[in-house]
């Protein structure tokens, strides 16, 4: 399979680009369950899909550092994660990659491998994909907890708790494997301002399970994928994902998404060129999103008309970039009043 460049497509509204999508799997089966799960088939069809829009694959960290830094072209890229080490990515994903010379990421959360949980790799197994130029071994902590601190948590037990989770996984990965990627994927996708700060002192790149591509104006500990089981990553939306670009608006002034109100509301300002009358939110389970224009007429607030029920939820919202393409932005919210998984 072959990945080469990308014919530019012109955006109408700011001056042409390209981001990085990173795409998020969990199991590579029709065994497993169907909500964390793509079908051997559906993936085939999503690398096939790829290629067809001539998109090359990079390896994690170096495309996050050229999202980031603006370096990536005008040739849109993509890179593939893998979060759990799930066998079915040993057995499956694993042979199709390798054969096609495509790179890509597994994160790991060491318990479950040193604890030889079933349906997961084993040590060995990572240490067979390791050995190969196109796998990167990322960290997704010790335990698989949730590592936003608990409405009934002290701070210092919060410390002590998350802390080692990080850097246990950290430490066995690299005892294991003799790898040390500075890349984080958040268990369950939870973050908050505090979770970040970890992630940042340690000089780790943060991803998260909100969609949206990466480039400038993403923050480097709240890095978006897109989630790509049965449900999510039919071809039939994908080509938008692929050619999406980042809504130009500095991630990094965004709630961080703990729950202050509910429904919560989201501000957005445009950057100059962009009117917000094509801007379209939705939320999750809800719909359209009510999207009204305040202040200078450059500031929109994103609100629902009713309040949400769920742990986790998000507000999306594109904006046209033309010639078919989307600028795209979204923002997780975290409800710590509901139960955790």
């Amino acid at each position: 399979m072959a990945f080469v460049a990308a014919p530019l497509l012109t955006a109408t509204s700011l001056p042409a680009s390209a981001d990085l999508v990173v795409l998020q799997y969990h199991h590579i089966s029709s065994q497993t369950p169907a909500s964390t799960s793509t079908t051997p088939d559906l993936f085939r069809s999503q690398l096939a899909m790829l290629e067809k829009l001539d998109i090359p694959v990079k390896p994690l960290q170096a495309a996050t550092e050229q999202a980031l830094s603006g370096k990536t072209g005008s040739t849109p890229v993509a890179a593939l994660t893998f979060d759990d080490a799930y066998s079915s990515v040993y057995d499956t994903a694993a042979p199709i990659l390798l054969e096609a010379g495509i790179p890509f990421t597994v994160f790991v959360n060491s318990q479950a491998i040193t604890e030889k949980r079933h349906g997961y790799m084993t040590w060995d197994q990572l240490k067979d994909l390791a050995r190969h130029p196109e796998v990167t071994i990322g960290n997704h902590s010790a335990d698989h907890a949730h590592l936003v601190r608990r409405p009934d948590e002290t701070e210092d037990a919060w410390h002590r708790r998350v802390t080692a989770s990080l850097d246990d996984a950290q430490e066995t990965i690299e005892a294991k494997l003799g790898t040390d990627a500075p890349l984080f994927a958040y268990p369950y996708g939870e973050f908050d301002a505090e979770v970040e700060t970890l992630v940042k002192k340690r000089g780790w790149y943060g991803y998260g399970q909100h969609s949206g591509p990466i480039g400038p104006s993403s923050g480097d500990t709240r890095l978006p994928r897109f989630p790509m089981a049965n449900a999510y990553g039919g071809t039939d939306g994908l080509k938008d994902k692929l050619l999406s670009e980042t809504l130009p608006v500095d991630a990094n002034t965004l709630p961080d998404g703990t729950l202050k109100q509910n429904p919560p509301v989201l501000h957005l300002t445009l950057p100059d060129g962009m009117k917000p009358g094509p801007l379209t939110c939705y939320g999750s389970q809800v719909g359209q999103l009510s999207v009204t224009p305040t202040g200078d007429g450059q500031t929109v607030e994103v609100v629902a008309d009713r309040s949400f029920n769920s742990r986790r939820f998000r507000y999306n919202c594109t904006y046209p970039a033309g010639n078919g393409r989307f600028y795209w932005q979204s923002v997780q919210w975290l409800d710590l009043s509901q139960a955790e998984d």
